[in-house]
């Protein structure tokens, strides 16, 4: 069997385990007192290059939720992509933890939400109406749910008319790695530099154990985030564990290695069965995700053949790369998806 169901299902990197293994040795302060937790913020400060506060999280719901928390009151209102995982996956958990906030769709395409309709929509929106959730802050994720990147003048523009209302920017960062990889950009340029105040930075999709992480930008909500961390359980007793990972993620440039690995072979997929008769890219293919519309014979000779692939309806897959994923698994796909369109080609 060939898994592409998501890039959650494949192993740790064989560095973030040496790391692991090298932090299992003696004593060291809890809940984040110790040195790697210090020298966490001071590697991702060079990273990012600017001053930032970095928080260890289990999950990328806990990042996403509690990030979300932080920069909205209860009755604010918190603007994202209809796809956006938050909007769709998260069982709510950005309500939950930001004592009801509300999540509005804005749109757009591809799963980016769109500059211009986040401008309008705002625009109709009187500050303090009394009927009504207050804007709050702005959601993008990067990359989008259906594997697009948000070009950086793209991320200034959301970024601009989300200020333009005094509304904080997150940026869901899951696969970080493969979309800062795609647009072959810093780090600060996606971020920081384009508003964003607050991102959620994926490691566990891109060959982590078990952690992803926060990274605050914006020092004013740093006090209240600690102690929603604290609250909702995310401050890890040996957070060293959690720290050493992070740090070898990003050392001599693995994680960006892992990222372009997924990408490129994403990318030999979508190359290889994107024109065929009777399969469709729902989406451009600019990172590890690919999404194919095709007809339910050949998704059906997919499962037969063994492959682990989501699928959405009759007709629709979605196939994910992991940074571990061959191109000798790819080929497998692309030939398989060839036969089973064979009959379609010769009726042409």
């Amino acid at each position: 069997m060939i898994d592409y169901r998501s890039d959650n299902t494949g192993r740790a990197a064989p560095e973030i385990l040496e790391a692991l293994v090298e932090a299992n040795n003696g004593t060291a302060l809890g809940y984040g007192g110790d040195e790697w937790t210090a020298h966490l913020q001071e590697r991702f400060s060079d990273l990012f290059e600017t001053s930032v506060r970095v928080f260890p999280v289990a999950t990328g719901t806990a990042a996403n939720a509690l990030s979300l928390a932080a920069i909205s009151p209860p009755w604010g209102v918190v603007y994202c992509s209809e796809l956006a995982h938050i909007n769709t996956s998260e069982a709510n958990a950005a309500g939950f933890f930001g004592g009801g906030l509300k999540l509005a769709p804005v749109a757009g395409t591809h799963g980016r939400i769109d500059a211009e309709a986040l401008a309008q929509t705002l625009t109709a929106i009187q500050p303090g109406q009394l009927h009504r959730g207050q804007p709050a802050a702005v959601n993008m994720t990067q990359a989008s749910d259906l594997g697009t990147v948000y070009r950086l003048d793209e991320v200034r523009a959301v970024g601009e008319a989300a200020k333009s209302r005094k509304l904080h920017v997150h940026m869901d960062g899951a696969r970080f790695a493969n979309a800062l990889a795609r647009l072959n950009c810093s780090p600060a340029d996606m971020t920081w530099r384009a508003g964003v105040d607050i991102l959620s930075f994926g490691c566990t999709k891109n060959g982590g154990a078990l952690c992803d992480a926060i990274v605050v930008f914006n020092p004013e909500l740093v006090d209240g985030l600690a102690i929603q961390l604290r609250r909702a359980g995310q401050v890890w007793s040996k957070m060293r564990f959690a720290s050493a990972q992070l740090m070898a993620y990003i050392e001599n440039g693995l994680w960006l290695r892992l990222a372009q690995s997924s990408n490129a072979i994403a990318a030999r997929i979508a190359e290889g069965v994107g024109t065929l008769p009777g399969v469709r890219l729902l989406a451009p293919v600019e990172v590890n995700e690919i999404f194919l519309e095709t007809t339910p014979d050949i998704l059906d000779a997919l499962e037969r053949e063994g492959f682990l692939f989501y699928r959405r309806s009759k007709v629709l897959g979605r196939f994910v790369c992991r940074f571990d994923t061959t191109e000798a698994e790819a080929d497998a796909l692309i030939a398989t998806i060839r036969n089973a369109a064979a009959p379609a080609r010769a009726a042409e």
